[in-house]
């Protein structure tokens, strides 16, 4: 450690630390503008200048390393000056125009020449020009006049998003921040560019010219598509969501989400919103009140019990729906006899529960990890936040194996990070891949292998690699997770883990499949799970949160098997399933009901309402109650969500990534395709923005 004396007050850093560091350490603030904690040191900007006892000239407290008996001073004459020197150079070419920028009350800028800034300039001479860019959907760069190079965003690209989109072009007075050859941004973490940079250039381009900043009401939310359960600030006008930015949690999501989080708010206020109950009668859909809604599915659901028996009775969830749902949904469809529920709409395979599938580690513990090999992912599109860790893990040493499609991994930057060895292959073929890491690893260590495997030179470098380091994981993706022989690949990563000392985990496909699973959202006695529902036999089914044409693995089957049914319920809150259902019962979507939502290390994260649900839509979690209590099932009598969260977790979680399963390495079924990054969830597949994305074009190519 090295002491120094910052404002007279004694400060103990790291060697190798900066003056900026110290400051942070003793609570001082240095204004800057370059800086970011998570962004490597450029020292663009000088608006950092400090005095330094001896040093000839202010220096950049960014950029300046700390050494024993320093003495600095922040707020000294010498320090203002330099301050308020480089603030009137920023503000020459600066257009000046806060009362029409997007970015005013909220920019640093602004902020900072409060403080630092003239009340007049001696500049007399025409400011500079920076012509518009038109970079993509999500990100507007009408105003680059505004820019100060501070290269917060280039330096994003590079090393958080891992993809170079944006750089300076020319030099001097003619310097430009740009994409190149009319690239357009595509990355999915890009919209964090627009929280970074400290002025107007680059701005929400969904949300631009939408509110004011101090029209707007903020309240805490957590993200409901992936399973990183990213904490997010909401924001608010005349009850309607105008935007959503990150909440800073370093534990989960750092300070940064994913575009998807940040832009498929658009969904909650789009014409697509069911707003009132709908009966289909006579081919056509009529609008009517709760109580009329409410007791026709109740009546229905009595009579097709009572004329073919209670396992005629089904329900499919959504694994993004919150935990209080999906436990009220598995007490109504157990209270009237049936077991047949699930979450599990995209699996191939359906084993029995043996516990909660999780990461197998803290979601902070990915940037620390050492060796990793993922299987049966696209890492960087199905979890962008947790590629984000494993990059900042490969960038500082740690080794990244692969075993995919060929299609997750089309090019050698697919990925967005270097990748140490890549076995590209079908599905069906993933085992084998696993079984010959195996059989180098027990070659390697000398102990009997779990099947015959061939120990390629791709295996045995990916088997080397992992019994090296210390720190080190098998990883499974969504596609591992859906395949018909998933649980062979759990079996061969828990073998190739214990004799590596690797951990496994699941990346877990949705904001709440660990929730689901701890809460028994899937068949606990022997009813008929996700698969056998969707291939038909049922009278009445349930759906809760889903639109099994997109979410499910039968596709666009499952329209007509569930068209069979006597009766379809769809709790939705959009306009969906209108070509099969009998009812439609509007529910809330995050942004307006309280819940809670488990994240793939098992973290549970409770959130309350942001907004009021919109016109007749209620709590899917009230309707389910409300439904149960017309069922006379007794136990569901609940006043809050809370009464129900205390419920549903009163059993603690058993979480276990273990199997007993039989390694098979041939599959019979092929793997039902992963959602990708932008038909996730019906709302993200609602949000406008997000399909005029570069991301969600491949996907309708595709």
């Amino acid at each position: 450690m090295v002491e120094i004396e910052l404002d007279g007050q004694k400060v103990e850093v790291a060697e190798g630390s900066m003056v900026m560091h110290a400051a942070e350490k003793a609570g001082t603030y240095i204004p800057h503008f370059c800086y970011h904690k998570k962004l490597s040191i450029a020292a663009n900007c000088r608006m950092c200048l400090v005095e330094v006892e001896k040093a000839p000239k202010p220096m950049p407290a960014c950029a300046t390393p700390v050494t024993q008996g320093m003495i600095v001073r922040t707020k000294s004459d010498k320090a203002i000056a330099a301050q308020k020197s480089v603030m009137e150079f920023l503000l020459i070419n600066h257009p000046l125009d806060c009362p029409i920028c997007d970015q005013g009350g909220e920019c640093q800028l602004q902020d900072l020449a409060v403080g630092y800034g003239g009340s007049s300039s001696r500049y007399e001479e025409e400011k500079r020009v920076v012509f518009h860019k038109e970079v993509g959907p999500l990100i507007s760069m009408e105003e680059m006049s505004r820019c100060i190079h501070c290269t917060r965003c280039v330096r994003f690209g590079q090393e958080v998003a891992g993809a170079m989109e944006l750089g300076m072009s020319h030099r001097g007075e003619h310097a430009e921040i740009e994409t190149f050859l009319g690239q357009t941004i595509d990355s999915e973490l890009s919209g964090n560019m627009i929280d970074i940079c400290p002025v107007g250039a680059l701005t929400s381009k969904p949300f631009r010219y939408h509110a004011r900043t101090w029209e707007l009401s903020r309240r805490k939310s957590v993200a409901a598509h992936d399973s990183s359960g990213a904490n997010l600030i909401v924001q608010v006008k005349n009850n309607q969501v105008m935007r959503v930015v990150p909440l800073e949690n370093e534990d989960v999501n750092e300070c940064w989400i994913a575009d998807r989080e940040r832009f498929s708010y658009e969904a909650l206020n789009g014409p697509e919103r069911l707003t009132q109950p709908m009966l289909k009668q006579g081919g056509e859909w009529k609008t009517v009140d709760w109580q009329t809604a409410l007791e026709y599915v109740a009546n229905g659901l009595r009579n097709i019990q009572r004329d073919h028996g209670a396992n005629s009775i089904g329900t499919l969830v959504s694994p993004h729906s919150t935990l209080e749902e999906l436990y009220l949904a598995g007490a109504l469809v157990r209270g009237l006899g049936s077991d047949n529920i699930d979450h599990r709409l995209r699996h191939a395979e359906f084993g029995a529960a043996e516990g909660v599938r999780t990461l197998g580690m803290p979601i902070s513990a990915l940037s620390s990890l050492q060796r990793v090999l993922v299987v049966g992912s696209n890492l960087r599109k199905d979890h962008p936040l947790f590629a984000l860790r494993v990059r900042h893990a490969v960038r500082h040493g740690a080794q990244l194996n692969v075993i995919t499609t060929p299609a997750a991994f089309s090019h050698a930057d697919a990925w967005a990070m270097p990748v140490a060895q890549a076995v590209l292959s079908d599905d069906s073929c993933w085992a084998q891949a696993l079984v010959d890491v195996a059989a180098a690893i027990a070659a390697e260590k000398g102990v009997s292998a779990p099947a015959a495997g061939n120990a390629t030179a791709q295996a045995q470098a990916i088997a080397k690699s992992l019994l090296g380091g210390e720190r080190k994981a098998v990883l499974l993706g969504n596609a591992a997770a859906h395949a018909s022989n998933a649980s062979s690949l759990l079996a061969l990563a828990n073998w190739i883990a214990e004799q590596t000392g690797a951990s496994v985990g699941y990346l877990t496909e949705a904001a709440n499949t660990v929730g689901a699973q701890w809460v028994g959202a899937q068949p606990q006695t022997g009813g008929k799970h996700a698969g056998q529902m969707l291939a038909g036999g049922l009278k009445a089914a349930i759906l809760l949160n889903t639109e099994p044409e997109f979410d499910s693995a039968a596709g666009a089957a499952a329209s007509q098997t569930l068209g069979q049914a006597e009766m379809v319920v769809t709790l939705s809150p959009f306009k969906a399933n209108m070509a099969f259902s009998d009812v439609l019962l509007p529910i809330a979507p995050f942004t307006e009901t309280s819940g809670s939502f488990v994240n793939a290390e098992g973290r549970l994260q409770s959130f309350h309402a942001v907004v009021k649900p919109l016109a007749e839509t209620r709590p899917a979690w009230k309707v389910l109650r409300v439904l149960a209590n017309l069922l006379e099932i007794p136990g569901v009598s609940f006043e809050t969500s809370q009464d129900v969260l205390a419920r549903a977790t009163a059993q603690p979680m058993s979480a276990s990534n273990a199997t007993r399963a039989a390694i098979t390495l041939t599959a019979t079924t092929t793997a039902p395709v992963s959602a990708s990054i932008y038909q996730l969830d019906g709302i993200v597949r609602r949000a406008p923005s997000l399909q005029l994305t570069a991301d969600a074009r491949q996907e309708v190519a595709a």
